[in-house]
Order: structure tokens, then sequence, then C-alpha cells
């Protein structure tokens, strides 16, 4: 950890940040893809990023460390949108790290919700919000140059979360594979690709997005699937109807932001990705680390199958998730 710390205040310096005297980088916890630390500066603290090559699952999964450099693209491009909505990065450091400012006093989401505090008002702002760099991007010819990071996403995305599932699973492997080819194919506005209640902060004024490292110019159904998944999943987990109000309530202010084409298409496509998605989670590459209980596993399992086999658009999917949590 010394000679880490050592070359992270060397980074930081080299770009031209001023260190405190005596900073000792803090580690935090940066999930499975990355390392994370903490640094005083003379100007206040900052978050320096670093992806890793392999991530931290027990499946073998490696990606590309450049998603460090898209995910800054990303934080910045959304900051064009909405400076709000993002951190501000200060500096690219080497090995595709980055530093950005720090937020105080903003909570993780995910743990406000595991809290019990549930604000369906928060979750229509993330909605909103990420409709917002969609509808800002959709159609986009330099943002579509910006971001050719398809190699990456299908690295983080396409391939562990549907077609592992594929691979082990005959009766729907036609259907994911197909999802899996039109989501690689489709090209229409910048995806954050990781929109996720532990990626998210709860801000005075607003969601705040972190850890944009599966940026691509895409599909932006994925951004919507992607995070009603992880409402829906917690709303089994914790046994909280209030999560699946929340779900309804971030789908709707999406819709509302809609403008680059007919919301009902989309909305469908959503559906199917989070049936495949919630799936995953269960039998992919990653599973949600909670979900130990087999009862939870296989409402969820039970609930995706059925529901891969019988797609239903993303709206009446959240408005049917299983009512009866125990």
């Amino acid at each position: 950890m010394e000679t880490a710390g050592a070359a992270i205040i060397d980074d930081l310096r080299g770009a031209g940040l001023s260190v405190a005297k005596g900073a000792v980088p803090e580690p935090l916890t940066g999930g499975v893809s990355c390392d994370v630390w903490k640094v005083a500066t003379v100007d206040g603290p900052v978050v320096v990023k670093r992806p890793l090559e392999q991530l931290r699952v027990a499946a073998d999964w490696h990606a590309p460390v450049e998603r460090g450099a898209s995910e800054v693209r990303w934080l910045r491009r959304a900051r064009a949108v909405d400076p709000r909505m993002v951190p501000e990065v200060l500096a690219e450091l080497p090995g595709y790290g980055f530093a950005m400012r720090f937020l105080p006093g903003a909570p993780v989401w995910k743990d406000e919700l595991i809290a019990g505090r549930v604000d369906a008002g928060f979750a229509a702002a993330v909605g909103a919000r990420i409709a917002a760099v969609h509808a800002a991007t959709a159609n986009s010819t330099p943002d579509r140059e910006a971001f050719p990071t398809d190699a990456m996403f299908r690295a983080l995305r396409v391939d562990p979360f549907l077609l592992h599932v594929a691979e082990h699973d005959a009766e729907l492997a036609p259907a994911l594979r197909a999802l899996a080819e039109d989501l690689s194919d489709r090209k229409i506005a910048l995806v954050h690709g990781d929109v996720s209640p532990k990626n998210i902060l709860v801000a005075a004024d607003g969601p705040v997005f972190l850890d944009a490292e599966c940026a691509v110019y895409g599909d932006p159904a994925f951004d919507l699937a992607f995070c009603t998944t992880h409402l829906l999943l917690k709303a089994v987990w914790l046994g909280d109807a209030r999560l699946r109000e929340a779900a309804t309530a971030m789908v709707a202010a999406y819709r509302e932001g809609i403008g680059w084409e007919e919301a009902a298409g989309l909305l469908l496509r959503a559906g199917k990705l989070t049936a495949a998605l919630l799936l995953a989670r269960v039998e992919g590459k990653s599973p949600a680390p909670y979900l130990t209980d087999p009862e939870h596993r296989r409402i969820v399992r039970d609930q995706a199958r059925a529901l891969l086999l019988t797609p239903a658009a993303l709206d009446a999917l959240v408005a049917n998730w299983k009512r009866t949590l125990k």
C-alpha cells in the first residue's frame, strides 16, 4: 500500500494538483472493477480511480483498462448536459486512472434504499437525468465517434450478462443471443452502462452519477433496464414494495424525456433487457451478492425466464412484478 500510495501522490503532483502535506491515500470501496482512493489536497479532497484488468469476481473476467479514458469522456459529456449530475474531473492520470472532486455529505443511493429510505421522487429524478443525457446525445455523430468502445461494452456487459447465460441455457439461448446482437448493433445515444444505485449519490440537488466505465454509444434502453433491474432485485431481497413503486416513478419520468424515438419501442426493448439482466443476476458472471436466499433466487429466476419467453414493455413488467414479497 505504501508503494501504491506514493505512486498516487506522484501522479497527482505530476498532473498539477497540490497534494496536502503528509497526505496518505485512503482506500475506498471500489467494487469489482477498480481501485479507488481518497486523497487530501490543498483545495479539498479528491477521489482517484484506476481500473483493474481482471475484475474481482469468482469467474475469470477480464476487461480493457482503457475504459478509464471512456469513463472520463462520459463524465465530461454528461457535465455539459447538466453539471449537477456528475463530479468534476480534475485530471487524467497514468494507467487510465483519473482524479475527480470528492463530494462530501452525499450518501450512496444503494445505502439509502437498504436503510429503508425509499424516495420515489428521487427515483424519478434519476430517470429524468438519464433521459437528459440520452436526449442530448441521440443521433449525434460526434458523440458516436467519441465512444468507439464496443469491444469494452461487450466484455463488460454483453458477454457476462447475456451470452454467458445463453451458453448454459439452451431454451433461452436464442432469445438471449438475439438480444445481445441487437444491443451490440443498435447505435442511438450515449449510454452510461452501469446505472445502479451503488453508482448514484444522493446529493442536495439531485442524483449524481459515478462509474461510467462501460460507456458506449448504443441503445439507451440498456441504462433504463439496468437500473430498473437493481430496484426490482432489491424489492425481492428486502421485501419492500416501495422499491417497485420507485421503479415505476423512474420509468415514468424517463418516458417523459424520450423525444428521439417512439417511447413504445424503447420500453419494449428495455423490458426484454430487464428480463435478461434479472436472470443474469442469478445465473451470470456477476450474480447479485445479496441474493443468497434460495427462495429469492427462485422468484427472480422464474419471473425472468417467463418474461424472456413472453416479453413485456418495461412499464408493464414493473407494474406486474411480484406484488406479494416475503
